[in-house]
């Protein structure tokens, strides 16, 4: 799959995708990277650090905390992308749900649009598909910034599936491009532990729709709750997620922490024959 300046073979190789939030109140980082310029810092670092794409991100999924415009997500996301577009070729992914912002984010240089309400807005495909950008088509049932208290599904496997068939042909007719068409299942996005365990056990089924799969995993409260650990200490349990998902056919990986996973994922495509060792060196 080529998007922006890079191709990923997906049959060998898995990318690490870093978080960039230029949020107040982000879900992880709590307003760490709201600056511009602590932003673009972080952008930079993830990249140092290994990180093959960009995720920037103006709004958070969760309902709690205010509404943010158009307007405002535009004025977050769209120079962050400006600066970092002119620093490296790494993939930019803007996280949004709203056409009119992905229309700026892409003619501000991003390559991919990553929408977590599953193409809810008509004008975001049509935007993507008039750029020639890849889109990633997430499942959720209320988007972001909107309560939907204890979501019951019958079988939530088969259920995020069919929604996902449905979104991504919606996409199709749309003319987004088949080859640059990514899904995710929305670990945690209008569902419990249980059903994000749940879709973790049988990703296979998901990676079998043909779309390279991404799993946005990090720090999630799924993990905190099987482990019993508040955010800032779920990083082994991430990692081991994370791994446990590309053995069934994730291959987009979105991450916090760039470094710790980059190592994780490079470690299992190696012992996978999906690349070779950097150095020989012992018993050599």
């Amino acid at each position: 799959m080529k998007l922006g300046a890079r191709t990923f073979d997906f049959d060998r190789q898995v990318a690490v995708m870093a978080i960039i939030n230029r949020t107040p109140d982000s879900f992880h980082d709590r307003g760490r990277t709201f600056a511009l310029d602590k932003a673009v810092d972080a952008a930079l670092a993830a990249v140092a650090e290994g990180a093959d794409w960009l995720d920037i991100g103006g709004v958070p999924f969760g309902p709690d905390g205010p509404q943010v415009s158009p307007e405002e997500e535009i004025d977050r996301v769209a120079p962050l992308i400006t600066a970092v577009r002119a620093a490296t070729d790494a993939v930019i992914s803007v996280d949004t749900h709203r056409g009119v912002v992905a229309r700026h984010a892409l003619a501000a240089g991003a390559d991919v649009v990553n929408d977590t309400s599953g193409v809810s807005d008509p004008a975001l495909a049509a935007a993507v598909a008039e750029a020639g950008a890849g889109l990633v088509v997430t499942h959720s049932i209320s988007g972001p910034r909107v309560r939907h208290p204890r979501p019951t599904y019958d079988d939530v496997t088969a259920e995020v599936i069919s929604f996902l068939r449905a979104r991504v042909a919606c996409a199709l007719d749309a003319g987004v491009a088949a080859d640059k068409i990514i899904i995710d299942p929305g670990h945690d996005l209008n569902k419990n532990t249980l059903h994000s365990l749940t879709i973790t056990r049988r990703l296979s089924e998901l990676a079998a729709l043909g779309h390279p799969l991404l799993v946005a995993l990090s720090n999630k409260d799924f993990i905190g709750e099987t482990l019993d650990r508040p955010q800032h200490d779920r990083l082994p349990g991430s990692l081991a997620a994370a791994v446990f998902c590309i053995l069934q056919g994730a291959r987009i990986v979105r991450v916090h922490e760039v470094r710790a996973t980059v190592d994780a994922v490079r470690m299992t495509e190696a012992m996978l024959g999906w690349r070779d060792p950097v150095h020989l060196r012992h018993n050599m």
